[in-house]
Parts: C-alpha cells; sequence; structure tokens
C-alpha cells in the first residue's frame, strides 16, 4: 500500500476548544494507512503529542498579532511555497481563512477547503474589521466550503451557503454514554453528595460563552436551590474576570473552577443539568456530548436548532429573558436520559458517520478539480 494521503488543517493552536476536539475526534477514527493529518499551527497545544504519536506533523509559524499583517501574510506565502506537495488545506479559521487559501493558492495547492465552525467573530470592533477584510479572500480562493451547521455556512459564506459541505461534529456515544458508576466517581472526587443539585458549562472563558450572564442565573438559582453547585469547565482570558465576579457575589464556596480538562466526558455524568448561554455558536461539539450524557441542556435560542437532538433534552431560552424564566427551566429540567444512542446516530452525530463523510469527501474531490481553480 502506498503513503497515506497527507491533509494539512490549519488552526491557530490545537486545544481543547470545539473546532479542535472535533477535528482529533475525526483523527483518531479516521483509516490513517489512508489519510494522515497534518497541522498548521501559531501556538502550541495540548493535543500536539498525541499529534505526533498518530502519525501527524506540526509545522508552526507566527500569529498575526505577534508579527502584524504583512508579517503573517509574509509567513503563509513563505510556508506554503516550500510545502507545496500538500494535496489539500483544510482551514478552521472561520474569516481568517481568507489569507490562508490565497497564500494556498499561489502557491498552486489543488485544494481548499474553508471550514465555518461558528456564527460571528470575535474581538473588539478593529479585530472584527481586519477579520471581515480577510474573510472577503475565502470565495474568490477556496475550492471547496464545509460548515458545521446551516447557520454557520451562512454566516462564513453568505451566497455560497447552499454550495457548502455539512461535516456534523460526531462523537463516539461510548465515551459519553450515562454510567451512574462513574457519576458517583466523579461526584466523590469533587467532594459533591448525591444529594447537591450540580449545574454544569464547558467553555472557554470568552466573551461568547457569556460566562457574567451565567453568573448571574446561577446566583439567582442559589436562592431557590441553596445546596446547588456550578460547575465550570475551561480556560480563556476572561477567567479571572468571572473569578472575581464570583468572589464579589459571595459564592465562591458554590462555584467550583475546575480548569482545563481531559475527562469531560466523565465529567458530564456528575451534571444535572447543563446551561449554555452562548451569544453566539456555531454548532457547539460539548451540546452534543452532553446529549450524548443524557443531561438535559438550557442554551441560548442564538444557537441553531440544529444541534437538538429531538430527544426532549434541549430548552432554548433568550438572553434577554430575565433571571427567573432561566432559573424556572433549570430547575425544571428533571429528564435526564440513560440512552440516547439512538438520538445520536439518527441525528448524523455518530463520529463514525462524520469520518465517513470527510473520507469520501477527501479521496472523491482530488480527480475531480482543476488545478488553483476555485469553484464558484
Amino acid at each position: 500500500m502506498g503513503s497515506p494521503l497527507r491533509v494539512l488543517h490549519v488552526v491557530v493552536n490545537m486545544n481543547r476548544g470545539g473546532a479542535e476536539t472535533l477535528i482529533m475526534n475525526l483523527y483518531r477514527n479516521i483509516d490513517r494507512s489512508k489519510i494522515q493529518f497534518d497541522f498548521l499551527t501559531c501556538k502550541n497545544g495540548v493535543f500536539d503529542e498525541e499529534i505526533i504519536e498518530l502519525g501527524g506533523k506540526i509545522h508552526r509559524i507566527p500569529y498575526v498579532t505577534d508579527v502584524s499583517h504583512f508579517g503573517y501574510v509574509k509567513a503563509l506565502n513563505s510556508f506554503f511555497q516550500t510545502h507545496s506537495n500538500y494535496q489539500i488545506v483544510h482551514s478552521h479559521l472561520d474569516r481568517m481563512s481568507g489569507l490562508v487559501l490565497r497564500s494556498a493558492k499561489k502557491a498552486g495547492i489543488s485544494v481548499r477547503i474553508a471550514h465555518s465552525h461558528n456564527t460571528s467573530s470575535e474581538g473588539g470592533k478593529v479585530a472584527k474589521l481586519y477579520k471581515a477584510y480577510a474573510g472577503k479572500f475565502i470565495l474568490p480562493n477556496a475550492t471547496h466550503l464545509m460548515a458545521c451547521s446551516k447557520h454557520a455556512a451562512s454566516w462564513l459564506f453568505d451566497t455560497k451557503a447552499e454550495k457548502s459541505m455539512l461535516l456534523r461534529n460526531g462523537i463516539n456515544y461510548e465515551d459519553f454514554a450515562f454510567s451512574k458508576e462513574i457519576r458517583k466517581q466523579i461526584r466523590e472526587e469533587l467532594k459533591l453528595s448525591e444529594e447537591t443539585f450540580v449545574v454544569g458549562h464547558v467553555g472557554r472563558f470568552a466573551l461568547q460563552k457569556n460566562h457574567a450572564f451565567l453568573i448571574d442565573v446561577f446566583c439567582a438559582l442559589l436562592k431557590r436551590k441553596p445546596n446547588a453547585v456550578l460547575l465550570l469547565a475551561g480556560d480563556g482570558p476572561l477567567r479571572n474576570e468571572i473569578e472575581n465576579k464570583v468572589k464579589g457575589l459571595n459564592i465562591s464556596d458554590r462555584v467550583l473552577f475546575l480548569g482545563i480538562r481531559s475527562d469531560i466526558n466523565r465529567l458530564l455524568q456528575a451534571f444535572d443539568v447543563f446551561v449554555f448561554p452562548s451569544i453566539h455558536e456555531g454548532l457547539p461539539v460539548t451540546l452534543i456530548e452532553a446529549q450524548g450524557s443524557g443531561l438535559p441542556c438550557v442554551i441560548s435560542n442564538t444557537i441553531s436548532d440544529e444541534v437538538d437532538l429531538g430527544a426532549g433534552l434541549v430548552q432554548f431560552e433568550s438572553i434577554d429573558d430575565s433571571l427567573s424564566a432561566w432559573v424556572e427551566q433549570v430547575l425544571s429540567r428533571n429528564n435526564r436520559l440513560k440512552d440516547t444512542r439512538w438520538w445520536i446516530k439518527y441525528k448524523g452525530y455518530d463520529i463514525q458517520e462524520s469520518v465517513k463523510f470527510l473520507e469520501k469527501t477527501y479521496l472523491h474531490i482530488l480527480p475531480n478539480i482543476k488545478i488553483s481553480k476555485n469553484r464558484w
């Protein structure tokens, strides 16, 4: 058998974000004798060691915030000129993918995929303006468009959204299936009794995830449910700000900051309700994982209804609604399911189905594309 097809995935770093978690789920399950993943990154990531163990290569260039626009473009051009042997570049940088794919096209790389994982850009006004500029290069330079949801496709690809391929954020159900034994173990590790009402959240401490609102909801909940505890898994630039908010509200003994966890599948077992009031999202894999573990979820209605598996576990709520409305929904969600395997498969979120789709895509698009041409 010949060497596998090497696909270059472009990310900022391979930490435990939603897109990165999906990429690793795909990477672990794909037939690596046929397809191998390599990575172009700007910073170290927690998955780097595993990537090397799986046979992947990690390339590094400086990010735009470290070397300015011109330095970043120069680094991209230089990289692709010296690595033009890649036949497929798969970029996960949302609007910033425009600059990546433009450089890849200049180097003559055949297949250039732009993948949308979100429905809005992060950062302040200047950052968003810059990303809007970068995004203008996506359609002239991408050969294929991919998205995690229809909403994410519409945001990034606009009038060409219907031409995009939908890759479900698949999970391995067996890793997340509800287990009484694991629930007991993880609660004991966290020093939580079975009577404790556990509200949980998994997400990066960034404006998008709306932790400040989540803390306000939980504070209001405590007045109705004094035995409640809030578990927050993740890290990010706003963590200190949220920790200070918790201290200011004098609820530090009821909120646990767990940091970045490698055992989210176990942690979800300890939760009673998953609360996710994001300002914007593409299609968060963590909500698929939560439903995979049978957890009832109260989430913001800014999130695409595509995330709802139809098992009766998801309640959408507006972040413009009152705190009491959110509290009522949290308190009323006591319908944990012991088995959601059928729903995962029925809605197409089984990782094996996602892998089959991606393998077929990679292996079939190469013979059917004209070198260095975009499809629009």
